[in-house]
């Protein structure tokens, strides 16, 4: 069975092997023992409490229990830029009209922003191939909003999620290769290894501060603009079925999309409900649905958090989990559990 949980010491060594497997455009999680080691530290102290809420980085893992392989990781980080600088693009329009000549036109502009500074960021998702089937990667994304549904003190108002570009086959970036390499003078993926290891002072040395016009960047780069790595559509489209949207803020690297929500608006916030582990006895199955849909379960630990994806439903405020997913949840009857329809409700 799967479990999302919250990382632990003795994790360094699967989380590892998952960021050699992801590749490039995921400054978050790179195949660095060091780097990936203070921040599973940071991980640890964020779910301690040991450490201020802006300086948290909630790290989660996808654990295989069959095997004790860990099979997926995704993060919350408190709050983005307040100890590092946090740039992006921000997508403006600049208008040029002449009465005289009855001209009139529209250009879409790049201007390099801390605008987003601040907010709490959903970062390194990344499901092992092996493991992408089912419901195995809703199950790993949307575990990140019943947990800020459980604690969204911890959070801030916005909320926001910094998608991965496009990419060509090769792995070049249309975009970086039509803009950034004019500035930066080096190659994509150096400049990809440089950011993940929070050098990123030349940045704000070498990018220029004015607006950048679109229309003369080449064609391919222009059509890349807000556009996904064809593997994180999947993702984007689940961000989107939560409550996240885009509004016009992308990469200055590769142009993926930034997706943002009020953390109030949320769909976690609105129709998450708690309930109550009871014994079988005790649960009125005759008021149960005739058919259930799947319902992601949570307990409401912070330094244990942990979920599942289970066929019970909440049935007048209390729930009838097997004896193994209570296992799976470090808890047992009477216990409290956050619940939440896996899939979105379809308005007909």
């Amino acid at each position: 069975m799967l479990v999302v949980r919250a990382i632990n010491e003795g994790d360094l060594g699967g989380l590892f092997d998952l960021a050699s497997q992801v590749g490039t455009g995921m400054t978050t999680l790179k195949p660095d023992m060091k780097m990936l080691g203070d921040r599973l530290a940071t991980a640890c102290a964020s779910f301690a409490e040991t450490i201020p809420p802006e300086e948290r980085d909630y790290l989660f893992v996808m654990e295989d229990t069959a095997n004790h392989r860990l099979a997926g990781v995704c993060a919350i980080k408190g709050a983005v830029g307040l100890t590092e600088p946090f740039y992006n693009y921000r997508i403006g329009t600049l208008v040029h009209s002449s009465r005289e000549l009855n001209v009139f036109t529209k250009m879409e502009t790049l201007y390099l922003s801390n605008d987003l500074t601040g907010s709490s960021e959903l970062c390194s998702l990344f499901l092992h191939p092996d493991y992408r089937v089912g419901h195995n990667g809703k199950l790993l994304s949307k575990s990140r909003f019943l947990f800020i549904a459980q604690f969204p003190h911890l959070f801030t108002e916005k909320i926001i999620a910094e998608m991965r570009g496009y990419q060509a086959e090769d792995g070049s970036s249309p975009f970086y290769e039509g803009l950034g390499r004019h500035f930066f003078k080096m190659d994509f993926h150096h400049v990809d290894d440089l950011t993940a290891l929070g050098k990123k002072s030349f940045i704000a040395e070498l990018m220029p501060r004015q607006p950048l016009y679109i229309a003369y960047l080449p064609q391919d780069a222009q059509d890349v603009v807000g556009a996904v790595h064809k593997s994180t559509a999947p993702a984007r489209r689940l961000l989107e079925q939560e409550g996240m949207h885009y509004e016009g803020y992308v990469d200055i690297f590769d142009a993926g999309p930034v997706l943002q929500a009020r953390v109030s608006e949320l769909r976690a916030l609105r129709d998450s409900e708690l309930a109550t582990i009871a014994p079988d006895e005790d649960i009125v199955h005759a008021c149960a649905p005739a058919t259930t849909e799947p319902t992601l379960v949570s307990n409401t630990t912070l330094r244990d958090f942990r979920m599942i994806v289970s066929d019970a439903v909440s049935v007048n405020g209390s729930i009838d989990l097997s004896s193994a997913e209570q296992r799976l949840l470090h808890c047992g009857t009477g216990a409290t559990v956050r619940t939440l329809p896996l899939n979105v409700k379809k308005n007909l």
